[in-house]
């Protein structure tokens, strides 16, 4: 029961989730989730089922492991077993070439001609985004704006009218026109994006990826800044449940191909250490 109330608390925070947001997302109670994360009192399939689908990920995944489904599932655990972060990080890039697509398979397109910028809201990714954009002649653009271009309606909206697993459906297939519609480009993505994996995936097979990294304290700071309270609207621990979110996410956001820390730097150091980077690393793929 303890590990179930771990996993469930792991899962909300890499989605960025208030305990009052999944409670309201999965029906039910908010008392009854704080119990579940505690790992006390009852819980039914029922409840689990409307927790996963909240969280847009199977049953399997918040109750256990999802590698014991299948004998393939066993056969290839097994082989994953025990290797080092370098050696799953190169089966996971074959698979990715294999059922993704690589640069190869799209018409031999450069990912460095597509550039995405990942990373928590409050540092930096659109102002950053946006200077690189002109600096190396590429459009700039907000997966945000084209979230809402697919869907029709606001960011809010979407979530009040429809929930996070239809935002989360809408977020994957904007990326998916975007690079389609934009060869070049600089790609400012939202800072939960990399708690999909499916999403996650296609960006990484098809994007030279960006850690835009900042330190908690500027997160919060900018994010205020801007007049944007809603990742913490009503929670009086808001500093501490942005860290909780950051380090569930950084593991995620450490897969990109290059970090670029705005923390104690300008903006202008900044877009000129990255553009000196992207221009170096174009020359050695081109050879």
């Amino acid at each position: 029961m303890i590990s179930l109330g771990e996993n469930v608390r792991r899962l909300r925070a890499r989605r960025g989730m208030t305990r009052k947001e999944l409670a309201r997302a999965a029906s039910v109670s908010e008392r009854h989730l704080a119990n579940l994360e505690r790992g006390i009192g009852n819980v039914s399939i029922l409840v689990l089922l409307q927790i996963a689908q909240a969280f847009n990920c199977v049953l399997a995944e918040l109750v256990g492991d999802i590698t014991t489904s299948s004998p393939e599932w066993l056969l290839i655990r097994e082989l994953l077993q025990n290797r080092t972060e370098k050696e799953l990080q190169a089966a996971r890039e074959t698979l990715s070439n294999l059922f993704v697509g690589n640069a190869a398979a799209n018409g031999g397109r450069n990912k460095l001609r597509q550039i995405a910028l990942i990373g928590l809201r409050g540092a930096g990714k659109s102002s950053l985004g946006r200077l690189l954009a002109a600096e190396i002649g590429y459009p700039f653009v907000e997966l945000s704006s084209e979230i809402e271009r697919v869907a029709g309606c606001g960011i809010l909206e979407i979530h009040s009218l429809y929930g996070p697993t239809a935002y989360r459906r809408y977020e994957r297939r904007a990326l998916e026109e975007a690079l389609q519609l934009y060869p070049e480009m600089v790609l400012a993505t939202p800072g939960g994006l990399v708690s999909e994996p499916a999403t996650m995936n296609v960006m990484l097979a098809h994007c030279y990826t960006v850690w835009v990294r900042a330190t908690p304290e500027d997160h919060m700071a900018r994010v205020m800044a801007q007049g944007d309270f809603r990742p913490m609207a009503g929670n009086n621990e808001a500093m501490a449940d942005l860290k909780r979110i950051l380090a569930s996410r950084e593991a995620f956001y450490s897969k990109a191909d290059y970090v670029c820390s705005t923390s104690e730097r300008s903006l202008a150091e900044c877009v000129d250490e990255l553009s000196a980077h992207i221009r170096q690393a174009a020359e050695l793929s081109y050879g």
